[in-house]
């Protein structure tokens, strides 16, 4: 993946065990901080066959921080975790203070982003890694309020996390992997965020979705679609969202990150 839909596994999908106790709601963060496992990462674990092998790594990981009776967690420490190929998996998710950057105040001032990447064995990231960490940090900056801020957990506490390799990309400014003949990000529209939406926005980018929309058999229109949101628009929405497998008031028509990607909405 470089530049695609956001391949986002959920806790239900992963299989998650659940929070010890109730997870610390916070309203936003300075920005995300990336991390790695610090321990033996198998390099087949990046094979193109073995992404089944990644939601048990994940279990494992969230098992062992439960366990740890000294740092006392209330579930897997991390807000998401990213494979080698690409999927975004969701720990404590946005809006969850994490519990993996050193301190309570580190843990209040960034999220926490952790590779399926070690200090031994497999410990330079993939291309699609590293797209799946920027689809990541795209992520809690949509639905989470992260800020621009893009650090590794040794900044502001003595660790080696996240590893040579990774940290390496972070000074870089954390770029999209340039080559690898994905589809170009710039292909496709952007998420608006959801409060662009509900301000009743008129512009092309609604009449392109609209006719995404139609195109997928979703349609809720008696004419159009048009440029100006309307609440044709938002009942076509509900019906992809439907089409997605979403009920209840993850379908009540209002897009979001992972929806929107889905639907791939052409550039205008």
């Amino acid at each position: 993946m470089s530049g695609g839909p956001l391949q986002f596994i959920s806790r239900a999908q992963w299989g998650a065990r659940p929070s010890r106790y109730k997870l610390a709601y916070i309203a936003d963060t300075r920005g995300v901080k990336v991390h790695y496992e610090g321990t033996f990462v198998p390099p087949s674990l990046a094979a193109a066959d073995a992404h089944g092998q990644c939601a048990a790594r994940v279990r494992s990981i969230q098992a062992s921080h439960l366990a740890d009776d000294d740092e006392d967690y209330s579930d897997i420490a991390y807000n998401l975790l990213v494979c080698p190929h690409g999927s975004v998996f969701e720990g404590r998710g946005a809006h969850r203070k994490t519990g993996a950057n050193g301190t309570a105040a580190l843990n209040s001032q960034h999220y926490a982003v952790c590779a399926l990447l070690g200090s031994a064995g497999l410990t330079e990231p993939t291309d699609a890694q590293l797209a799946g960490l920027r689809d990541a940090i795209d992520y809690l900056r949509a639905e989470g309020d992260a800020g621009p801020e893009i650090k590794g957990h040794r900044d502001g506490h003595p660790t080696a996390c996240p590893g040579g390799p990774l940290y390496a990309w972070v000074q870089r400014g954390a770029p999209r992997p340039g080559g690898g003949g994905g589809t170009p990000a710039q292909q496709f529209e952007p998420f608006p965020g959801v409060a662009w939406f509900k301000r009743s926005p008129r512009s092309a980018v609604v009449t392109a979705m609209g006719r995404r929309l139609v195109a997928e058999g979703c349609s809720a229109y008696r004419e159009g679609p048009g440029p100006q949101w309307t609440e044709s628009d938002r009942q076509s929405y509900a019906r992809w969202q439907r089409h997605l497998g979403y009920s209840g008031d993850d379908a009540d028509g209002w897009p979001g990150p992972t929806s929107w990607a889905a639907l791939k909405v052409p550039k205008v």
